[in-house]
């Protein structure tokens, strides 16, 4: 009868599991329901182009040793996951990311893809190739790098981004508020990283969300509504993180199986939501599901929030939906709420009182430059490539575009990436600048010869550029001209009005005469290039081009140039010794002691005044009438190294000075005047590592500073921050102003923030601010 029994015992327990294991169809079906709060469920990765490793790595998942992320697994899998429930939505940023997955689809997949983007299951919002830096960049590389991801979803997908999402750039301004916010069509714009004073003081007043005025020129025409999320832009307190490898509890909700907690996941979730509604206005709040490289098996993510939504709703205490920002500021705007006005921006960022983001507006300055410089040089290669005619094949300025865009990613130009990321960013803009110098030399020559257009495909004149001014080295202007050679300089304007400047080029020969396209003789004027400038030139002209350099040229040609809008001009330099116009040395003078007092260097309005010590003491403007007390030093600032009671240690990211130190002169300032019917110099050598160059222009309300900082030394075991400082006698009641990433200007004040009380904690870093 034993095993009659047992037969039958296990037989009972087969039904009693079938019984209790059935298909649960989870109801995800939700909209907004009115009077309850509604809880806007957002599902999104953000995926830095760029930071721990490079952008490639990231996306194809390599270099794993560093990082565990693969952009291209995020995509591959979220498709199959949103087709799985007509519900789930998804947004996505990143265009230089999902262009390169895009490529590589079939057309099954695409069409597919296109469907799911028309019925808004995926959304593409902000839509640029990165999610750009708000601080070091220009605002004219936000908008093209806008442009370039705006213009492809246009194209691909008949789609316009209606949403703002700049959810970790580094603090924000205004301009991405009215410019790239309002302007660029976006319904709100969402973001994070603000002061932890100013957020804690917005909780308390339910103003995280508000409608933020950045232009005062613009007015309310170009208000956008903003929501700063409570805490960060991961999942809600509660453990909601559902990746793989996570180690929040699932939604467990299988009777059959131990840990099951649909009640306690349902209820921290509410509780979750609950907090969240106390900070907020009206009866919606978003819950951002995703962070840094997350859904890489969206499934797993999905599965969790399915559960959510169908056991939170059962529930009934609140409702919950699956949404997208689009979603969620449609509601926001069908409650007619009154929302308060923000003004200026949010710089600078702090998230701990020892812990101001201003480190990076300093970080790499060298890429900083580069990407400054490359942006100029792209805006004037995109005219000249209009002007000769695009062509689907042949050079183009498409390589240097995207390396730009790439560069304004906010753990790019900021200068947070880690070195061989900084490493690959570099690499990218000189293959684009490559490319893009032979196609200007082609187009320059194109314009300068005569004939049909048909012969711009083979141009016989031949320019040359000179990338390393910088450094002073430039080949062409570096020839021989005592055999009769004449070298032709074409200046180029890319602006929009007529440009009169002063040009300098390196050269040889001390008997120089320039002439203008008409053959007239032109003032011109030539300076000694210091030691310091021609003892950097052979380690960075090797360093850049694998090569050593010549011999080293003696002086710099200056010479005046005048360039029409969008146009060009051509100016001649020749060796004529015979000649009385021949290019103008500059006098030298090297002050001792006393000499030194009351020296007066400059011609135009702008005069400068040099103390005995060799130190610069007055400024003078004829024009303006202001005439003013003027000293420059240098100092720098101790790095804290995080071995203290509080371990946040000054970095790429964060300005955290441990003492302000002085620089020493040891003395009287080394001091050499040249002067000249173009421009005056002073030359200065401030100690054994820093040596700057004052430059006055003739023509010019402006005076020039160029300096060479380096090696710093650091056998004291310090980390340094080097600045220079200016004191003046004029009385500014702590206020001055800077610019807003290159536009509108912004009044700024000492150890005050105009919309909340601050608590003064770093007063040195916190009076930080960026400056294009």
């Amino acid at each position: 009868m034993g095993p009659v029994r047992l037969a039958l015992l296990l037989s009972v327990a087969a039904v009693l599991a079938a019984a209790g294991a059935v298909y649960i169809p989870y109801n995800t079906s939700a909209g907004v329901v009115p009077g309850k709060l509604n809880v806007h469920v957002v599902p999104h990765t953000h995926d830095d182009v760029g930071w721990l490793k490079t952008v490639d790595q990231y996306y194809v998942g390599s270099n794993n040793s560093i990082q565990g992320a693969c952009v291209q697994n995020v995509l591959d899998s979220l498709i199959p996951a949103l087709l799985k429930d007509e519900n789930r939505k998804f947004i996505y940023v990143e265009q230089a990311f999902f262009q390169r997955w895009w490529r590589n689809q079939n057309d099954m997949i695409k069409d597919t893809v296109k469907g799911l983007i028309s019925s808004g299951r995926l959304e593409l919002i902000n839509g640029g190739m990165c999610m750009h830096d708000e601080a070091a960049v220009h605002y004219i590389d936000m908008i093209d790098q806008t442009t370039l991801g705006h213009k492809y979803i246009k194209e691909e997908f008949g789609q316009i981004p209606r949403i703002g999402w700049q959810i970790d750039p580094f603090g924000h301004s205004a301009v991405q508020a009215y410019l790239l916010g309002a302007e660029v069509g976006f319904d709100a714009f969402y973001f994070f990283r603000i002061d932890y004073q100013d957020r804690d003081t917005r909780k308390g007043t339910k103003e995280l969300e508000v409608v933020w005025r950045g232009s005062k020129t613009l007015g309310s025409s170009a208000d956008i509504f903003a929501g700063i999320f409570p805490k960060n832009y991961e999942p809600p307190p509660g453990d909601f993180y559902f990746e793989v490898d996570d180690n929040s509890p699932v939604v467990q909700d299988d009777p059959l199986l131990f840990d099951y907690n649909v009640e306690e996941r349902v209820n921290d979730f509410v509780a979750a939501a609950v907090a969240q509604a106390n900070i907020t206005r009206t009866n919606h709040i978003m819950f951002t599901m995703g962070t840094d490289f997350k859904y890489q098996y969206a499934e797993s993510w999905f599965r969790n929030m399915d559960k959510l939504i169908h056991y939170v709703n059962k529930d009934g205490r609140i409702n919950a939906l699956y949404s997208t920002p689009s979603i969620y500021t449609d509601a926001k705007y069908a409650a007619n709420e009154q929302w308060p006005l923000k003004t200026n921006d949010f710089f600078p960022y702090a998230d701990n009182p020892n812990a101001y983001w201003t480190g990076y507006f300093t970080s790499r300055p060298a890429l900083k430059r580069y990407v400054r410089m490359m942006s100029g040089y792209y805006l004037a290669a995109r005219q000249l490539e209009f002007f000769k005619g695009r062509y689907s094949s042949g050079l183009s300025t498409d390589s240097l575009g995207d390396a730009l865009a790439l560069a304004q990613h906010h753990d790019a130009v900021t200068g947070t990436e880690k070195q061989h990321v900084a490493n690959d960013y570099a690499k990218r803009l000189s293959i684009g600048y490559t490319q893009a110098q032979e196609l200007v030399s082609t187009s320059l020559a194109c314009l300068t010869e005569s004939g049909s257009k048909s012969r711009c495909a083979s141009p016989v004149t031949k320019f040359s550029q000179c990338l390393l001014l910088n450094v002073t080295y430039c080949p062409p202007s570096e020839m021989d001209l005592t055999k009769g050679k004449s070298l032709v300089v074409l200046v180029y304007n890319s602006l929009g009005w007529k440009r009169e400047d002063v040009i300098r080029i390196p050269v040889f020969s001390d008997s120089i005469v320039v002439h203008d396209s008409e053959g007239r003789e032109i003032e011109s004027q030539l300076l000694p290039i210091a030691t310091a400038s021609l003892n950097i030139r052979e380690k960075h002209v090797k360093a850049y081009l694998g090569t050593t350099p010549g011999a080293k040229p003696k002086f710099w040609l200056a010479f005046p140039v005048s360039v029409p809008p969008l146009g060009f001009n051509t100016y001649f330099v020749s060796n004529l010794k015979k000649s009385a116009h021949i290019s103008s040395k500059s006098t030298q003078y090297s002050p001792q002691g006393s000499e030194s007092s009351n020296l007066q260097v400059g011609q135009g309005n702008l005069k400068l005044q040099y103390n005995e010590a060799g130190k610069l003491s007055l400024y003078s403007d004829s024009k303006t009438m202001v005439q003013a007390n003027f000293e420059q030093k240098y100092k720098y600032y101790i790095g804290q190294d995080g071995n203290g009671s509080d371990p946040q240690a000054s970095g790429a990211y964060i300005f955290r000075p441990n003492g302000t130190v002085p620089i020493s002169t040891d003395g009287q300032v080394s001091l050499t005047v040249l002067r000249g019917p173009i421009l005056d110099e002073v030359h200065q050598q401030i100690n054994s590592w820093i040596f700057q160059i004052t430059r006055l222009y003739k023509e010019k309300d402006f005076l020039e500073t160029e300096f060479i900082v380096g090696p710093i030394p650091v056998d004291d075991g310090n980390g340094k921050e080097v600045a220079t400082e200016i004191v003046t006698n004029m009385v500014t009641n702590k206020t001055f102003y800077t610019d807003s990433s290159g536009r509108d200007f912004i009044k700024r004040i000492r150890d005050y923030r105009s919309e909340w009380k601050i608590e003064v904690h770093q007063p040195i870093a916190g009076n930080y601010y960026p400056h294009q």
